[in-house]
């Protein structure tokens, strides 16, 4: 009896490595795109809500089932968008998932940004997306960045 429940316990540890293994070997992060950006139209009280269109690229060969993702837009490095959802999609095995999340505008962050426009003009506004995606115990939390320039002028 022994041997029959070393032996179970043996395969089990041998199949958990090697399913361990295929994901850590070959995982490649996922593209995570902007896909559109409007004033929630449910907005209700002082602060607006915003949605956020996102597109997330699966480019391997084991679906993505995550659990959540937090969140935030930056402009010349002031947060001014920030939020988190535990809704997202599985996204399939190189695939793709479209969803839409809300992000509330951090009011302090936006005065100063506001105010450091007014002191001196520019013709562009460096911006930084980034998000943190949590695709469960087996994969390591996914950190997205994305950064560029917001031209002012023509």
């Amino acid at each position: 009896m022994r041997r029959v429940l070393s032996a179970i316990l043996l395969c089990g540890l041998l199949i958990g490595l090697s399913g361990c293994a295929s994901l850590s070997g070959s995982y490649e992060k996922p593209q995570v795109n902007v896909t559109s950006f409007n004033l929630a139209p449910n907005t209700q009280g002082m602060a607006p809500r915003f949605d956020i269109g996102i597109q997330i690229i699966n480019p391997n060969r084991v679906s993505l089932p995550f659990r959540g993702m937090t969140y935030a837009v930056e402009i010349e490095g002031y947060r001014i968008l920030s939020g988190a959802t535990p809704d997202i999609p599985t996204v399939p095995a190189y695939g793709q998932a479209d969803f839409v999340i809300q992000a509330s505008p951090d009011l302090l962050g936006s005065a100063r940004l506001l105010g450091d426009l007014l002191s001196r003009q520019r013709n562009s506004l460096a911006y930084n997306f980034s998000a943190r995606l949590d695709a469960g115990r087996l994969i390591p939390m996914i950190n997205i960045e994305e950064a560029g320039q917001l031209q002012l002028t023509p």
